[in-house]
């Protein structure tokens, strides 16, 4: 769950340096031009034929915003985050004919200013492409050892949480929520649940209470104190406990597994570089490799298609995870991770630097997927 404030800002300008500042990028070939700023969200058309649909989004305001693309209920089918004032950023997003809404999000907050989106028609899906289809049904798989995974240790995390056992429930903090963090695009489509489990509490919509992770670990680090976090940790539990039985059944677009792999990295961005995703605890490197973890099993499995269509791409990318592997390596301590607060100005720099070099080409897959 991302808020955007000065420190993240700085680094999702370069994070976002793949983007293009023309603000008429994009708007041929069919693309289509949305025009975002603090208070108006002007998308150039308001329907679409059915299949790919490619928005090009210039950010003409003062704040980072998003842009999403909803189905019925808040389901996110496509969104792109953190694209900084001045830049443009691209979204391909697999429709088929229905209703939708597109919304951007100045500041990344709140429900967006939003507009209604009609597709109509039919068209080929991306998966009758065998090698797509190979790679949706391997991250599939990918996810459901994610989630068996996220629901043993959240359990064990709620029963330490509840027995008053502040050292064990400190221990398996960063630990439950690694598998949580690998997959955090599929569980963000799922609505009001990412907030729940993972908001924070600078991040929260008026009336919307501050539940889930992050209070637990405000409780455990601020206070030591959880005497009275069992209502909130049972709420825990049962939110991840949807969120597994909706990724575990949700039929996943290869776009949204190339999506999805640039969205990890703008996690990294905009939260872990910074310190803020787990201000109290600074177990950010735990969040921070499990984002490069999940973005590269997405890559995994989209590679067949891949280097079919652009090898040197895929070398490139291997290169890239290798060196931002290599350098969070050097912050291992024992069989996790150097707390946040211990880490170097320039350590910090370093980690950026390597991450901003893997999104750019990683920036490059979603169009490539989309490409017949």
């Amino acid at each position: 769950m991302r808020r955007i404030t000065a420190a993240s800002a700085a680094s999702l300008l370069m994070l976002a340096g793949c983007g293009s500042t023309d603000d008429e990028a994009g708007t041929s070939d069919g693309t289509i031009a949305v025009a975002a700023s603090d208070t108006t969200c002007d998308v150039a058309k308001s329907e679409s034929g059915a299949g790919t649909v490619t928005f090009a989004i210039a950010n003409k305001g003062s704040k980072v915003t998003e842009f999403y693309v909803y189905a019925a209920g808040d389901r996110v089918m496509g969104e792109v985050e953190n694209i900084a004032p001045g830049l443009s950023r691209e979204l391909h997003v697999e429709l088929a004919a229905g209703t939708y809404e597109t919304a951007c999000k100045p500041g990344m907050i709140g429900k967006g200013i939003r507009n209604g989106f009609t597709v109509t028609g039919s068209a080929a899906a991306l998966t009758e492409d065998a090698k797509l289809a190979g790679a949706t049904a391997d991250y599939q798989r990918y996810v459901k050892s994610q989630t068996g995974a996220l629901i043993e240790k959240t359990t064990e995390f709620v029963a330490a949480v509840k027995a008053g056992d502040v050292a064990k429930a400190k221990a398996l903090f960063p630990v439950s929520r690694t598998y949580w963090e690998r997959i955090e695009p599929v569980a963000e489509i799922f609505g009001d649940l990412d907030p729940a489990i993972d908001g924070r509490e600078d991040g929260l919509e008026p009336g919307q209470d501050f539940t889930g992770y992050h209070r637990i670990e405000k409780d455990l680090w601020e206070t030591g104190d959880i005497s009275e976090s069992g209502p909130i940790a049972d709420k825990l539990l049962a939110d991840v406990q949807k969120i597994v039985d909706k990724a575990n059944s949700e039929p996943l677009s290869p776009l949204q597994l190339a999506n999805g792999a640039k969205e990890l990295l703008d996690e990294v961005a905009s939260g872990k570089i910074t310190g803020e995703e787990d201000r109290y605890s600074h177990t950010d490197l735990w969040d921070f490799a499990a984002n490069v973890e999940g973005s590269r099993a997405a890559i995994a499995a989209l590679r067949p298609a891949l280097e079919e269509k652009d090898p040197a791409l895929v070398k490139t990318l291997d290169e890239k995870f290798a060196a931002v592997e290599a350098g969070l390596a050097t912050h291992r301590s024992g069989d996790g991770w150097k707390l946040h607060n211990e880490l170097s100005e320039a350590d910090l720099k370093t980690l950026s630097d390597q991450i901003n070099a893997l999104a750019e080409p990683i920036s490059k897959v979603a169009g490539l997927v989309a490409s017949k």
